[in-house]
Order: C-alpha cells, then structure tokens, then sequence
C-alpha cells in the first residue's frame, strides 16, 4: 500500500493547527537552576517503568549555523523549553495588554497536542484497528505514531498481544514519544513540499541542523545554541495552513480483513484541502478579505480582550527578564484551541490514571477557550419566515458555517446537529426532532433513544424537510468499505457513505480539490450550498398557543454511535477508554440557539 492508513491520526479538536510563532531566546543548561516560578519545571511526564528500548534519540552540537544530524532529527522535551518559555511572576515576558500569562509552554500543555500520544481514545482506536487487522499491526502503529509521536520516531514495533508498548518504559525515547506533538516537532518543520500531496499524511520534513523555525527576523541565538544546542532561525513558513497540513491531511488506503488492499487514495481527514475551497484561503494570488490562516483561528495574535500581543519571548533561566530582548509581533496564543472539550475534561478527569502532571487550571482555562470558539467563531442557527396555517406550520431554519473547513470537520466520529423544538402555552413540548439525553445521544418526543444511536443501528439520512420527532438533521461523514456498506473502522475506509457536513464559505464545485472532498448522501437538497444549509420542519400544531419555536445547533467530538461501535472491541484499551468515557460528561457543546413565538 502506497500511504496506508493512520489508526485514529487526529489531533482531536475542530480545525486545530500546529505552533505557527515561534519562541526564541535562551532555554536551560542540563544542569543549570530550576525556574522556582514556573508551573511546568517538574520533572519528566514519562511513566516510570523498566527500559525495554535502547535509546534511539541523536545529538549534535550546533555551531552558528547549526550542525547536520544526518541520522535523526535532535529533539527536547517540553519540559526544558519551559525553563524560558513558561510564566515567571519575576518577569514581565510572556504577558498580554492584560499583564496575564500567554507563554507558550503553559497554554500548550493542556492541549490536545500536547497529549497526542496519552490521549486514551487515541490508543483505543489504534488497538481496534489492530484487532480489525492483525495482519496490518506493524503498519498501524508506525503511521498512527508517525503524528501522534513523532519525537519517538523511529519506533520499536510492539511484540504481539500489546499495542503501543515503545511508549511504556522509561527511556529517552517513550519519553519524547509521551510529550506528544511537542514544540521541537513544529518549529523544526521546514517548507518542504509543503501543500503538495507528497507532506500529507504526517510526512513533513525536519530540517536535520538543529534549527527553531520562528516568524520573526534577527533572532537571538547565542543562549539557546548554548544551552540547548539549537539555533533560533527566521523561518516565516511557520504561519503558513501548509504546514498544518502535513498531519491534518490524511489520505489512506482501505484493506481488506486480511490486510491486502482494497482501495486507494480516500480523503478520510482534510481541513487543509476544505480551508483551500473556501474564502479563508490566504494562498492565492488575490485572497479574499476574509483570508486567514489555521494559526488565525488556533493559535491567536491577540489576546482575549481582542489587543494584538507584543511581548518578549523568553526570560532566563532564573525567571527573570533578559535585559537584551526586545518586545515581538506577532505573538501566537499556544492554545491550538479547537472544539474538544469532552476528551479535554477527560484529560483533566483521568490526569494520575495517565500520568499527566498539567495543572487541572489549566485545563479549566482551555475548556473556557474551547467554549468561546465554539460559541462565537464556529456556527449560526436562525429562523426564517413562518408560515402559520389553521392546524400546522412551517419553519425555516438555517444553520451558517463560520469556520474556514467543513463543520465539523476531520476525524468521522464529529458531528452536528439540529435541536427543534415547539413548545405550547404550558410550556409542554408539543414537537421535537434533535433531543438529546443526559448520555447525549439522539431522542424522539416520546424520550426513546433513536437507533442510529446503537452500534449495527441504520444511519440518519440527510434531510431537506422534516415532519417527524424520529427525523433529526445530523451533519457528520460516515465511511464506507470498497463494497459500499457503511463502516467505523478507518482501515476499511474506502469512501464516505454519508459526507452531509456543513460546506465552508466560498466552496466551489469547480474547485481544484473538490473532488477529494465532495459532499455525498444529499439526494437533490438545493438548499445545502457553501457556507450554509436550510430546513424546513413541517408539523401539525396541537396544544394552547402562543407556540415558542426553539432551534439550538450541537456539537460531539465522539458521537455515541461512534463510541458504540469502538466498544465492540475486545483490548484493553478500549476497556479502559470506556471506563473513563462512561464517568464523564458526554452530553453535546453549545454552539448557538435561538427561539420565537407565534400565536
């Protein structure tokens, strides 16, 4: 197989992107003090159990314009570019108009990304690949890794009967593997073959000189080459969606039960590809005034009260101002926010079972950012205008989407969906399509769940009018194998059986990558054009009036069919995923609402 596959390669949240600003400065000797101010000074979040893998990891030491490392690229851990690049309360570096924190270690270390190898759904999904097809085990866990862990690389394979198991002991290696998508992967990323079907797929290329990609000209590099033997470089493409691309573009390969293949070239991820058909695209010759890239929207120049950040980017390893660094722009917020909440409060829920030491603030201040994009930066739902007959009505509801890709977006377990309901005079619920119980799963009026909810369960159609409660608009993508039949296995992924997901402004049918990304499963709905789709619901009114009509739109990272069908799987790890799925809180995120009374 040309690409293969990559297991669950997410980096779960909507449209999430890599570190696009760069930090320079100084980082801490090996054995130089420890910053007393900084939350991120701990040790390594590595378990401690018994080496079995030999170190792997190179080093070099760099001179001004950096030194080859011809067999690997030379990676640190999260922990040490802390030292500079983490809050002091003895510096005024790494702080917004609002004098608050906006260093970069510390907003990364309760992303996704930086959890990317932890992430327990992750693991699950990799060991039901695996169990899917055996056969194909080597080349799961390489390529789901390739992303995942990509400062491990290259792996030891796991022995059979166990998944993962390069990351359980307590060498350099699982260590640098455990600090997920870390910030010596992204800002030694060079513009190699970036947009091109060629670094798609987790294959971005590292530049082999021990050089730190940042935005800005004429960086400092004495103290970092020193310290830490890197060399801060200008290197612009750090702000560029291309390179988001390269593990945010997924094209894999179907196989068969037996690991043979079965088809080619499937588009399973591509926000990259969808942001490129769209307004958003600051690409091209002549963007639109809307053009803004991955790191606008992910990573944000400016601070929560909307000033643009312009700050020093480091202090020393003391926690105290370099006298010699001067205040930068832009300056990119680390919070890589996306829509991820669920396995956010499952990180933060589950932190000693997985070894996380992320202080549980701050994964209380991603959930806020997290709530703030989906609320005001990710879709509208409005009423059109009602027709009231003697005995029925009409309604119009149209859902916007204001992202700069599909919504949602990525890894098919996402989706979103429309909540409808009519409300009589006594406040009793005379109509609902889109209900949704405290396990969030999808209801009728009469409070059953619906069965496209069940693993086996029929798919919800796409649907351009709706007159019955067991109907309910659910924009997702559905996969199918090489014969057609609809599957949640990403190995057998061949095609989208079910592609509703809201289109982003701008599409064009005529678009370059359209194809590779084409809605499917809409029938001869007009109405589902770029940027927004329109429903009608038509029902009969029963009840005292005046009617109050509630239409609310909803998001889930996992849907719990999706979670269902993970659950059929007999390892361990998805055992120990649907322990910690079943204690949170699965019910939807709010994206927005909105309601109107009738007589």
């Amino acid at each position: 197989m040309s690409r293969g596959w990559i297991g669950a390669l997410t980096i779960f949240a909507v449209g999430v992107s890599f570190l696009g600003a760069a930090v320079y400065s100084t980082w801490q000797p090996a054995n130089g003090p420890p910053n007393p101010t900084s939350i991120s000074n701990q040790t390594s979040l590595a378990p401690t159990v018994p080496s079995i893998i030999p170190q792997t990891s190179a080093s070099a030491t760099v001179g001004s314009k950096g030194t080859a490392l011809p067999e690997s690229a030379h990676f640190e851990l999260s922990s040490r570019c802390a030292l500079c690049h983490s809050f002091s309360d003895l510096a005024s570096a790494m702080r917004d108009s609002q004098k608050q924190s906006v260093a970069p270690v510390d907003l990364w270390q309760a992303s996704m990304m930086a959890h990317s190898s932890r992430d327990p759904y992750w693991r699950a999904v990799v060991s039901a690949e695996i169990a899917a097809t055996p056969n194909a085990k080597a080349h799961i866990e390489e390529l789901c890794t390739r992303c995942h862990a990509p400062m491990a690389a290259p792996i030891t394979l796991s022995p059979p009967g166990e998944t993962l198991a390069f990351l359980k002991p307590a060498n350099r290696q699982a260590k640098l593997g455990l600090d997920g998508v870390s910030c010596t992967v992204c800002h030694q990323i060079q513009d190699t073959n970036f947009g091109k079907p060629e670094s798609f797929t987790g294959h971005f290329v590292l530049n082999t000189e021990s050089l730190i990609y940042g935005p800005h000209v004429n960086p400092v590099t004495m103290p970092m080459q020193r310290n830490v033997e890197f060399t801060p470089t200008h290197g612009p493409h750090v702000l560029k969606s291309a390179l988001c691309a390269t593990c945010h573009t997924v094209v894999t390969d179907a196989a068969n039960p037996d690991g043979s293949p079965a088809a080619t070239q499937f588009h399973e991820q591509a926000p990259y590809l969808e942001w490129r058909n769209s307004v958003f695209n600051d690409e091209i010759d002549q963007p639109n005034p809307a053009a803004r890239s991955c790191q606008s929207c992910h990573m944000p120049t400016s601070d929560v009260a909307g000033t643009a950040i312009s700050t020093k980017l480091a202090h020393n390893p003391g926690g105290r101002d370099f006298p010699f660094l001067r205040d930068r722009q832009p300056y990119g917020r680390h919070t890589l926010v996306g829509g991820n909440a669920l396995m956010t409060r499952i990180l933060r829920d589950n932190a000693e079972a997985l070894q996380i030491e992320v202080p549980k603030s701050s994964f209380d201040s991603a959930l806020k950012e997290i709530d703030q994009m989906l609320r005001y930066q990710t879709g509208k739902i409005e009423l059109g205008e009602i027709v009231r007959m003697e005995q029925s009505i009409h309604v119009p509801v149209t859902v916007q989407n204001l992202c700069g890709h599909k919504l949602p977006t990525a890894y098919p377990s996402r989706r979103v969906w429309i909540q409808f309901q009519v409300r009589d005079a006594t406040d009793q619920i005379i109509f609902r399509s889109g209900g949704f119980n405290e396990n969030g799963q999808l209801i009728d009026q009469q409070n059953q769940v619906l069965p496209s909810e069940f693993a086996q369960g029929p798919l919800l159609s796409h649907f351009d009018q709706i007159d019955k409660s067991q109907q309910a608009q659910v924009y997702e993508s559905i996969m199918a194998d090489a014969s057609g039949n609809p599957t949640f296995l990403l190995v057998r992924g061949a095609h989208f059986f079910k592609d509703n997901r809201l289109l982003p402004q701008g599409w064009l049918a005529s678009h370059r990558d359209a194809n590779s990304i084409q809605p499917t499963g809409l029938g001869t709905d007009d109405n589902f054009i770029g940027g927004s789709d329109l429903v009608i619901y038509k029902l009969a009114l029963s009840g005292t009036p005046p009617f109050r009509i509630e239409a609310s739109l909803h998001y889930q990272v996992i849907s719990p069919r999706h979670a269902a069908e993970l659950f059929t799987a007999a390892t361990p790890e998805v055992a120990s995923f649907q322990s910690m799925y079943n204690a949170a809180d699965t019910r939807p995120e709010l994206i927005d609402q909105t309601n109107r009374t009738v007589d």
